[in-house]
């Protein structure tokens, strides 16, 4: 297992963090502790889940198998968040010291545990100003009931201003941002990238496999069925598959991914987490297995080294789609200039 920085932070975790929102759902609880036996016994050491989670049952899950593991819960980096509704009243969710106090506490006793390493916003709260959601976060830091804190979900200027608030204010900084990214999905690269860049935090890509789509599990005018994710649920299927099927970038990604798996010998689900676990600020990459079978195939992109022009040729086949401005090759242009001058 390979493992980095929590971004530039001193903590060090697993280049594969185990995402957990499977558990309790998808996952039953004898379930979600072979997937934990079999993510420790690869050395990981990254563990992933949310308050949201099962309404709370993914915790719960997570903190049985902690109580019953001593020794591994003092190497396991543990990281949960807050901010969506955890009841029905209009203080049970948001990022208001109001209702972080209340979900940190609660998220502490569903872990068993009397500290969190990462604690993180689960999206940005309109109406909650940043200055009041950091200075509960470093309260906490201060408190000893989290190590380190960060954010899911945030457009480039919310970071942005959020880091710059907390140095005004001289209070504790992020560490991580926790985006959705992969191949197919590379929005971020535009605005949120630079600004994970620019403060020093590390990336932690949620859906790395796309929903599925880079797994190898679906073919091209073949309508999926069985155990995935849409064939599972054949409404909800039945329209993202027409969605991504109308892509042609979306098939033209798939089937690079194909080749390059063929041409190593592995599954196409470890060379799209591979590429992505090469970006640039990426700290760790989240999966999210349902299945011993999958995690242990997921797993193996740790060994996983794919050649520059492989590398190469996943980053142009899935290069993003982005209007004429202020994303597009001229605006870019713009805001680029060569060292030795002129034209």
């Amino acid at each position: 297992m390979e493992y980095r920085n929590l971004g530039t932070s001193g903590a060090v975790v697993s280049a594969l963090a185990l995402g957990t929102m499977t558990f309790g759902a998808e996952a039953d609880e004898a379930t979600s502790h072979a997937l934990l036996d079999d993510y420790a016994a690869a050395g990981g050491n990254f563990i992933d889940t949310a308050d949201v989670y099962s309404t709370g049952t993914s915790e719960e899950i997570v903190g049985k198998w902690l109580a019953a593991n001593p020794t591994l819960r003092e190497q396991m980096v543990l990281a949960t968040k807050g901010r969506f509704p955890m009841g029905q009243g209009p203080n049970d969710l948001g990022t208001s010291r109001r209702h972080l106090r209340t979900a940190l506490d609660a998220s502490l006793r569903r872990l068993g545990t009397d500290h969190i390493d990462l604690y993180q916003m689960h999206a940005w709260d309109p109406l909650t100003p940043i200055e009041e959601t950091l200075r509960f976060l470093d309260d906490a830091v201060t408190a000893g009931k989290i190590g380190y804190y960060g954010f899911s979900n945030f457009l480039g200027w919310q970071l942005t201003k959020a880091v710059y608030e907390a140095k005004a204010h001289g209070w504790a900084a992020p560490a991580t941002l926790q985006p959705q990214y992969s191949l197919l999905v590379r929005g971020i690269e535009s605005e949120i990238v630079p600004a994970a860049l620019d403060a020093g935090m590390g990336l932690l890509p949620w859906s790395p496999l796309g929903g599925g789509w880079l797994s190898g599990k679906y073919q091209r005018d073949t309508l999926p069925t069985g155990a995935t994710r849409l064939g599972e649920n054949p409404k909800r299927g039945m329209e993202a598959w027409e969605a991504r099927n109308a892509s042609s970038r979306t098939w033209d990604i798939v089937d690079a991914v194909r080749e390059v798996a063929d041409a190593n010998g592995v599954s196409s689900a470890q060379v799209a987490l591979r590429w992505v676990a090469d970006q640039p600020a990426v700290t760790s990459v989240i999966l999210g297995a349902r299945t011993r079978a999958q995690l242990a195939d997921n797993l193996k992109a740790a060994d996983l080294r794919l050649a520059p022009e492989e590398q190469q040729r996943l980053t142009d086949v899935s290069a993003p789609e982005v209007e004429i401005y202020p994303y597009g090759p001229q605006a870019v242009q713009q805001r680029s200039r060569k060292i030795e001058g002129g034209r």
